[in-house]
């Protein structure tokens, strides 16, 4: 495929069913008829042709499929499934399940490092997408596309509480961040992969990798969790994300380098926002105010198990949202 796109960089792409659908069903009207050209300005020719035609980055609609079922799972048939039933004892798929965040993390930060940052990019710059179908070019794309795909993975997250019957963490931030990131890591591969945002997943998946390796240690048990001292300081990570993604992202006001200015609307306030709520959990959690101290003290942050199987405070914040222990 990418030999292919390199030889390639032009060509007709082929119609996608929908679009064929509007197009050839003669009960349309010519109103309808403008929106099959809509569709294709806006998921056709606005769109990058080095990412659209990969799994699931045609058009919005797969994404969007997927969220739906996964909200309606979550809030409403899996309570339902799980009201007479028992917990499901998930420590050894959790395990797995972290180990796999663990090593797609670090994957993409090596990517990132690797391909971006050691001689293309700088963090003291704006930075713009380059549309060359080149070979590097392509390894940028599909970093960013393993992002997206990260992103979906971690619906999971969600799943385990309801299979779990911890229905009480899942909250409405909870589910804006899970549903929120998808979409944005989807909008991203299909028009912008490159530039500027790719210090956001760069940062973002550091942390991530920290994050469930710190989860994949505590879920193996009390012998372990002993030692993950450094709890704490996976909050402080946190807050620093948001920080260096808020200044990093500002760049794009001062500098012309071609990268959309409007995308700052949906990236700063978002920053600001999830600063605020785990600065709020941080002084909660370690300045002894307020009730997360002392369910802190009581067991390991994990999103796999402590020693009665609850859920963290931090797994919840990492994902949007904060609450106590129960």
């Amino acid at each position: 495929m990418e030999e292919e796109l390199i030889r390639m960089s032009g060509g007709e792409p082929k119609m996608d069913p929908i679009r064929s659908h509007i197009a050839g069903n003669k009960a349309f009207n010519s109103s309808n008829g403008e929106l099959a050209v809509w569709w294709d300005f806006l998921f056709r020719e606005l769109a990058d042709p080095r990412t659209s035609e990969w799994a699931l980055m045609d058009n919005p609609l797969p994404t969007i499929t997927i969220l739906s079922l996964y909200l309606y799972f979550v809030i409403s048939l899996g309570p339902k499934f799980m009201k007479n039933r028992k917990p499901f004892d998930l420590k050894n798929v959790l395990i797995v399940y972290n180990v796999v965040q663990v090593l797609v993390s670090t994957w993409i930060v090596w990517e990132a490092v690797d391909g971006l940052w050691i001689n293309k990019y700088s963090m003291f710059r704006c930075e713009s997408v380059d549309w060359k179908v080149t070979p590097e070019n392509l390894r940028i794309c599909r970093g960013f596309y393993v992002y997206y795909i990260a992103k979906i993975s971690e619906l999971l997250d969600t799943i385990f509480f309801v299979l779990r019957k911890k229905d009480n963490q899942i909250t409405f931030l909870h589910l804006y961040h899970h549903t929120g990131m998808p979409m944005m890591a989807w909008a991203t591969t299909k028009y912008y992969p490159g530039g500027h945002a790719a210090f956001i997943g760069t940062i973002n998946s550091f942390v991530h990798m920290v994050m469930y390796s710190y989860y994949l240690l505590a879920a193996m048990g009390p012998a372990i969790q002993k030692y993950l001292w450094w709890k704490k300081w996976l909050t402080s990570l946190q807050l620093g994300q948001f920080c260096l993604a808020f200044l990093h992202y500002s760049l794009v006001l001062f500098n012309d380098c071609n990268y959309p200015k409007w995308t700052i609307i949906i990236v700063l306030p978002n920053a600001i926002f999830f600063y605020y709520l785990f600065w709020e959990f941080y002084q909660k959690a370690y300045n002894g105010h307020g009730k997360v101290n002392g369910a802190l003290k009581n067991g390991a942050m994990t999103n796999g198990a402590r020693a009665n199987g609850a859920h963290s405070e931090v797994h919840a914040l990492s994902n949007g949202h904060r609450h106590k222990d129960e």
